[in-house]
C-alpha cells in the first residue's frame, strides 16, 4: 500500500449527513465528525441520497459490518451463479463472506447502500476499491467493484455507489479509478460512463463462464 497517503473512515456502522456532490475529479473533503479514525488509507464522507424509484426515499451509504455479510452474500451469490458481472465461478460461503468484509480496511473498506424500508432486506447494493495491480509503480490506481440487488436495478443505486467510490479514491489520494467489466454488460458500461468514466480497451476472450469466452472492457476515470 502507499503508505504516505493518510486520511480519515467512518467507523463502521457510523453515517454521515450528505456531502457536496463530488466528481471523478473533484471531492469535497469532509473530516470533522467526532466519529472518525485515522487509517492508512482515507476514505471521503458516505453520504445518504434521494433515489428516484417513482416514490420519494432515502438511500444511505455506510461501512459494511459483519452482520451485513448474509445480505451481501446473496447479492454476490446470485451474479456468480447466473451472470458475468463477476468471474468467480463458486458461491461464496458466509464464512468467506464475513473474512472478504473483515480483510477490507481504509479506502478498500466495503460500503453498502441500504433502505431500511425495504422488505426482503435493508441491503441493497455494495461496493468497493481494490489495488489495481501488485506491483509498486500501480500503487496510485484502483480498481472499483459495485453491485446492486437485481430487483433495484436502473434507479441509481449504483451510481451513487459508484460516485462515492471515486470521492474515496480522490480523498484517499489516487489518480486512477479503473473499473473491468463484462463487455457484454451494456448497463454496467454506461453506468460507469455516466460517472465519468471513459472505455480505455478491451481484453478479448480472457475469461470462460457458462460454456463461452468473455471479452473484458478496461474503463478508466483520472481524479
Amino acid at each position: 500500500l502507499p503508505t504516505e497517503l493518510k486520511g480519515r473512515s467512518l467507523a463502521r456502522g457510523s453515517t454521515r449527513k450528505p456531502a457536496e456532490k463530488h466528481s471523478a475529479r473533484s471531492v469535497a473533503s469532509t473530516t470533522d465528525s467526532p466519529d472518525t479514525f485515522v487509517v492508512e488509507m482515507g476514505a471521503g464522507a458516505l453520504r445518504s441520497a434521494s433515489v428516484d424509484e417513482g416514490r420519494t426515499m432515502s438511500t444511505t451509504l455506510r461501512l459494511a459490518s459483519l452482520g451485513d455479510a448474509e445480505q451481501i452474500r446473496q447479492i454476490y451469490n446470485y451474479e456468480v451463479s447466473n451472470t458475468t458481472a463477476t468471474f468467480d465461478l463458486v458461491p461464496r460461503s458466509l464464512s468467506d463472506q464475513q473474512r472478504w468484509i473483515a480483510d477490507r480496511n481504509g479506502a478498500f473498506a466495503a460500503i453498502i447502500a441500504i433502505d431500511p424500508t425495504d422488505e426482503v432486506g435493508e441491503v441493497v447494493g455494495f461496493g468497493s476499491l481494490s489495488p489495481y495491480k501488485e506491483r509498486a509503480a500501480y500503487r496510485t490506481s484502483v480498481e472499483d467493484s459495485v453491485y446492486v440487488r437485481r430487483d433495484r436495478s436502473g434507479r441509481g443505486i449504483g451510481k451513487l455507489i459508484v460516485n462515492e467510490l471515486l470521492g474515496v479514491a480522490a480523498a484517499s489520494g489516487f489518480h486512477a479509478v479503473f473499473a473491468r467489466i463484462s463487455a457484454a454488460s451494456d448497463a454496467s458500461i454506461a453506468l460507469h460512463r455516466s460517472c465519468g468514466f471513459e472505455l480505455v480497451g478491451i481484453e478479448r476472450e480472457v475469461g470462460r463462464k457458462f460454456n463461452k469466452w468473455l471479452d473484458v472492457a478496461i474503463m478508466q476515470a483520472l481524479l
